[in-house]
């Protein structure tokens, strides 16, 4: 039957070429849905895309500009490359190339003129940020709350282009949001009890927005002009030189011949792809390009197979180090070292993959799938010597990063040594010269007291130790695609944190992320002593008020992350959600670090949570499966990523760096517990465990699954109690099986 199976899916999912994959990825990936332009036009925006990315890669190396200059060129670049690339609809026809007398380059002239006042109030800032005695402008510190006619008129123009360029790129979801925002602070006394407050006046709206410190031009344009968008750009290049490729091969030497290897090879590849990318569907693009067809010629269904690929590739936006680039914004907020940020996501992103992982396997068992024979599995030695320098850039990166310096100068370390690995090679003498580069550029900075000497001898000789990489060498013209495929990517992300900062910005100034706090808090608390009323036994409580107010403020709290998260960008969606968020779970005493993961997970879970789940979205059109059914396979093999949040806030210590302090005996049974708490929930989901599982066995295992996550000795004996039936009756339908056999 299975081999029946298996020849039938072999015949429905043909090997899909570039050309298809690229056009999946622009489908369900707004920001390289680009229309098309005339040849001189691209080759015009593709200097303009290379200018913007070195001026971004110099700044890393060399030294930022004063904030309000280095946000401000970094607005430029979006606006022009937004304005450029993106039109003002998502119609058909407006990505089509046509000739006409109001088009340049078939761009309309409308989005010309858009990025001109785009890229002027991009530059007012700086450029009158001392004065301009001529037109009568003071310096800017005697203008904030008091702008003048300038100010106005440039203020209002990049509010509503900021808003507009998030519109173009992620559509209209959060643009409304922020509308919301806007419309709350400017009419504070229309609202009724906690949400009213005295109004901000329209002078005072327009300079919060526009002057530095809160709004667009505040923390969240900043680290990602300053930090998100480099490593948004190493992922690519990284990825294209040959990174992605060594990921998958070793993926599948380590997983590919055990039971459901190709499932199994997807969720390890997609872990590792998460250690550099910042993009959901671009990671389910480029490891479900091979893992979902070899599912489906094993046996897997076609949804379960692009679900497995949707749900490991959302992990790779919690998975360390970069963790779709919201870690930065994170230490930001929290004022924290990153690498602080990075140990503490390493247990929860390990559940999330637990969870996937075991679902993977059971269904194996379940259909009795076996994994890939033998002869197909690459060979580690050929794998590795042909591969082994593509993974120096991302140890330089990592190296850098954990020895103290700036996200940035590793960031910049990282992309010199993936140009230099990918394009330096020690038999064509010319090429040396990138290698040269970036050597003067270490040794000077030792001599300048930038790096020590241990650095230093890494550096140089892990760069010298590159140009004997013996894979194929990238031609100029081929990473000069790769930069500008990276400086699309991070055109969204850029576009949503300036806009998102309106809504920090708002915040701030109406103090609304306490209001909502309070009355989330409030309402769960009244409902808590109706639930306790009902749960009583007499004298004996099964729970407290308290436990019961944080449990159900959590759910909201969750379910609203859910929500909002619909369509829009890790980064952009973390920094949104925490605002809002973030301060009803500090009324609620969850440390800081735990309270700010939690909303970052659950705004990822809406990743691959119908009816809006890109990932989902594109694994299916991989699979060719139904959309829907796939979305929900890929929140149910994510099981892991919606109950590890829970976990870490009733047990802080999982999170090892918490302000609770961290116990190894502790961390050690509170990781068994919510270990066992996914295998339970992962078994309940696939019917499957020791032998096919009945309803109420089903039922049994997912109730104590959910009780093992919140970890303590009553929790856990409850959850033994309610789970060991489930056991007894799988050991004896196996020993019953055993003997028949």
């Amino acid at each position: 039957m299975n081999q029946n199976n298996s020849q039938a899916t072999m015949e429905d999912t043909p090997d899909l070429t570039a050309e298809e994959l690229e056009a999946i990825e622009r489908e369900y990936d707004e920001s390289t849905n680009t229309r098309p332009v005339t040849k001189k036009a691209a080759l015009l925006l593709r200097i303009i895309a290379l200018i913007f990315a070195a001026y971004h890669y110099l700044t890393a190396g060399f030294g930022l500009p004063a904030d309000h200059w280095h946000m401000g060129w970094h607005l430029c670049g979006l606006f022009i490359l937004t304005y450029a690339f993106f039109p003002i609809f998502k119609a058909k026809k407006l990505y089509q190339l046509k000739k006409s007398a109001f088009r340049i380059g078939n761009i309309p002239i409308y989005d010309v003129l858009l990025m001109v006042l785009g890229v002027s109030s991009a530059l007012y800032l700086g450029l009158a940020w001392h004065g301009i005695p001529a037109l009568g402008i003071e310096e800017q510190t005697f203008r904030m709350g008091n702008p003048n006619n300038f100010d106005m008129v440039f203020g209002i123009i990049i509010i509503l282009l900021v808003l507009d360029i998030a519109r173009r790129t992620l559509g209209w979801v959060l643009p409304l949001i922020i509308t919301v925002f806007i419309c709350y602070a400017l009419f504070g006394p229309y609202f009724s009890g906690l949400l009213q407050h005295p109004g901000v006046k329209f002078k005072t709206f327009v300079s919060s927005m526009y002057f530095p410190q809160e709004g667009i031009f505040g923390v969240t344009l900043w680290v990602v002009s300053t930090i998100v968008f480099h490593f948004v750009l190493f992922g690519v290049i990284a990825q294209r030189t040959g990174l992605g490729k060594l990921f998958i091969d070793n993926a599948t030497i380590l997983a590919g011949q055990y039971t459901g290897g190709p499932a199994k090879v997807s969720v390890i590849a997609s872990a590792f792809f998460g250690t550099i990318s910042g993009s959901s569907v671009a990671n389910t693009v480029s490891t479900g390009a091979l893992t979902i067809p070899n599912m489906k010629r094993l046996g897997y269904p076609g949804h379960f197979a692009g679900g497995v690929e949707a749900a490991a590739s959302a992990g790779g936006q919690i998975t360390p180090p970069i963790m779709g680039a919201a870690a930065f914004i994170m230490a930001e907020f929290l004022e924290l070292p990153y690498t602080t940020i990075v140990i503490a996501a390493i247990f929860p992103a390990l559940l999330h993959y637990v969870g996937v992982f075991t679902v993977v396997h059971l269904m194996a068992r379940k259909l009795n799938l076996k994994g890939l024979a033998k002869e197909q599995l690459p060979l580690f030695k050929a794998v590795w010597k042909e591969g082994w320098a593509n993974i120096i850039p991302l140890v330089a990166l990592l190296v850098i990063l954990f020895s103290g310096y700036t996200p940035y100068m590793s960031a910049f370390c990282g992309i010199s040594l993936a140009i230099v690995t990918g394009m330096s090679r020690i038999k064509e003498p010319l090429t040396l010269v990138y290698a040269a580069a970036f050597i003067a550029f270490v040794v000077w900075k030792y001599f300048g007291e930038g790096f020590s000497a241990t650095i230093t001898v890494i550096l140089v000789g892990i760069t010298i130790l590159g140009t004997f990489n013996p894979a194929k060498r990238i031609r100029l013209p081929e990473m000069s695609e790769s930069v500008e495929l990276g400086v699309k990517y991070a055109l969204a992300v850029g576009a949503a944190s300036a806009a998102v900062g309106i809504v920090v910005g708002v915040i701030n100034t109406t103090g609304i992320g306490f209001r909502i706090g309070y009355m989330v808090t409030s309402g769960a608390g009244a409902l808590a002593s109706d639930v306790f009323a009902f749960l009583s036994i007499g004298t004996y409580d099964l729970f407290s008020v308290e436990d019961l107010q944080l449990f159900i403020s959590l759910i909201f709290i969750a379910i609203a992350c859910i929500l909002m998260g619909a369509g829009i960008p890790t980064t952009a969606l973390y920094i949104m959600l925490v605002s809002v968020a973030q301060p009803a779970l500090a009324q609620l005493g969850v440390p800081p670090i735990a309270s700010h993961l939690f909303v970052l997970y659950y705004g990822v879970v809406a990743e691959i949570t119908p009816p809006v789940c890109t990932s989902a979205y594109a694994a299916a059109a991989i699979a060719n499966s139904n959309p829907f059914r796939t979305g929900i396979s890929a929140f149910s093999l994510g099981l892991g990523k919606i109950v590890a949040p829970m976990a870490f806030v009733y047990a802080p210590v999982l999170l090892i760096v918490s302000s609770t302090g961290f116990d190894l005996w502790e961390f050690t049974y509170s990781a068994i517990s919510c270990i066992m708490g996914v295998v339970s929930l992962s078994a309940a989901v696939v019917g499957y465990w020791l032998q096919p599982m009945g309803v109420i066995s089903r039922i049994l295992a997912a109730i104590a699954g959910l009780v093992f996550i919140a970890p303590s000795l009553s929790a856990d004996l409850a959850a033994l109690m309610i789970v060991l039936p489930v056991i007894v009756l799988q050991v004896r339908a196996k020993k019953r099986i055993a003997v028949t056999a």
